[in-house]
């Protein structure tokens, strides 16, 4: 049986850490969440989101929109945050409704600003391995490896998902830890091929099952990065947990593994914001 990656006990350590900075700091950072429309899992992760900068001693302010509020009153309401000496990081939640251009949103956010680090510039310096704000997913799996003494150094990584968000970045900073790194998608042809390859296995594709037991080589470690909701309300990752933790050596749960460890680099990201 594989030994359980705890992200969630982690990050509440991680917490206490931020909370710890954040009480010797003249005054707390302030953190402004951006929410359009009224997607159900947005206004989850947007609460679990103000719940943890409570929990650290951060200023929390929420832009709750309405759907139809349309771009130029949203790239505003950005301007102004921008321009705000109080507020020390911007996030605007993701997905936005249909209509909106994405890019042009996240790009009006000041690089200075941008907790997520989804501006092109922060996206750049991760390239370049100079960077400020690391995307708060992939530094978190860092940090979860990290913590469990697996160093990806000489090992063959591989990332299934190719997303801005996750699997790209995610991709660099394994390289950047000396990794060889492949990275796959959905239609990689015979998936299973390229996973059993892997020392340490990332997936961040968002579907049920993608990642059986077959498909993974003995003793790897296996993070999922995925969060997917079964007919029932459950949640779960991409991975088949069961089947998997009886051949990996290392495994993250769904919940419980990466899902907080995000959340807690957002609260590390805004204090770096402020200093």
């Amino acid at each position: 049986m594989a030994i359980i990656l705890d992200g969630k006990a982690l990050a509440k350590s991680i917490v206490k850490e931020v909370k710890t900075q954040v009480n010797a700091m003249a005054e707390p950072p302030g953190l402004a969440v951006v929410i359009v429309g009224d997607n159900p899992a947005s206004r989850v992760y947007v609460n679990n989101k103000k719940k943890d900068c409570q929990a650290c001693g951060i200023v929390s302010t929420e832009y709750a929109l309405p759907e139809d509020v349309g771009e130029s009153k949203l790239l505003a309401l950005i301007d102004e945050l921008n321009q705000s000496k109080d507020v020390h990081g911007i996030l605007v939640q993701l997905p936005l409704p249909e209509g909106y251009d994405v890019q042009k949103i996240i790009q009006a956010i000041s690089p200075l600003k941008d907790v997520d680090a989804f501006h092109m510039l922060n996206v750049g310096r991760i390239f370049n391995g100079d960077y400020s704000f690391l995307p708060c997913t992939p530094a978190g799996v860092i940090e979860l490896l990290d913590y469990y003494n697996i160093d990806p150094k000489g090992k063959h990584c591989v990332v299934v998902g190719h997303s801005n968000i996750v699997g790209k970045p995610m991709a660099m900073m394994l390289l950047h830890r000396h990794a060889t790194v492949t990275v796959c998608h959905i239609h990689t042809a015979d998936l299973g091929f390229h996973t059993r390859q892997a020392d340490i296995l990332v997936c961040a594709v968002g579907k049920i099952g993608l990642i059986t037991g077959d498909m993974v080589k003995p003793g790897a470690v296996v993070v999922d990065v995925g969060i997917n909701r079964r007919d029932d309300g459950s949640m779960c990752g991409d991975v088949d947990f069961e089947a998997v933790s009886q051949v990996a050596s290392h495994i993250t749960p769904v919940p419980g593994g990466v899902g907080p460890m995000t959340r807690a680099m957002l609260m590390r990201n805004t204090v770096m914001a402020a200093n």
